[in-house]
């Protein structure tokens, strides 16, 4: 067991990752909801980028409404440092269901993308308990 003292820059690197993979799902989910088509738009566009998949279309464009959703609340939890082991968990589930909608449609590119956040999400519940604070808590001993 490691026993180094837990530092403020140890705390502050943690709330920065966090926070920046919190941004990208904020982002993601907020341009997909309020920006160029909307959440329709991208829903049914979704829809026919995985029209390839051996997936149900009605299954497929469900996810495209829900999907950004998650991710917008996701990332905001992340971003403020609220509920962080179970907002972390669930953006690993997110990632189970994106991760079996790419490798259905053989879009590997994809794939090595969501292996990458797999990864980043790994790295952050492990170092959740020991480091994780929210930002007003960062400097707490």
């Amino acid at each position: 067991m490691d026993t180094a003292p837990t530092t403020t820059e140890h705390r502050l690197s943690y709330a920065l990752l966090r926070s920046f993979l919190g941004l990208d799902f904020f982002g993601h989910g907020y341009a997909r909801i309020f920006t160029g088509t909307y959440l329709s738009g991208f829903a049914t566009g979704m829809q026919k980028g995985m029209a390839s998949a051996p997936l149900d279309p009605t299954l497929v464009l469900y996810l495209g409404y829900v999907i950004p959703c998650v991710e917008l609340l996701l990332g905001l939890l992340l971003l403020v440092g609220l509920f962080t082991r179970w907002t972390l968990y669930a953006a690993f589930g997110l990632m189970f269901v994106l991760m079996f909608g790419v490798t259905m449609k053989q879009d590997w590119t994809a794939a090595g993308q969501q292996l990458f956040y797999g990864f980043l999400l790994a790295v952050l519940i492990f170092g959740r308990e020991r480091f994780d604070r929210t930002w007003w808590g960062i400097r707490r001993a």
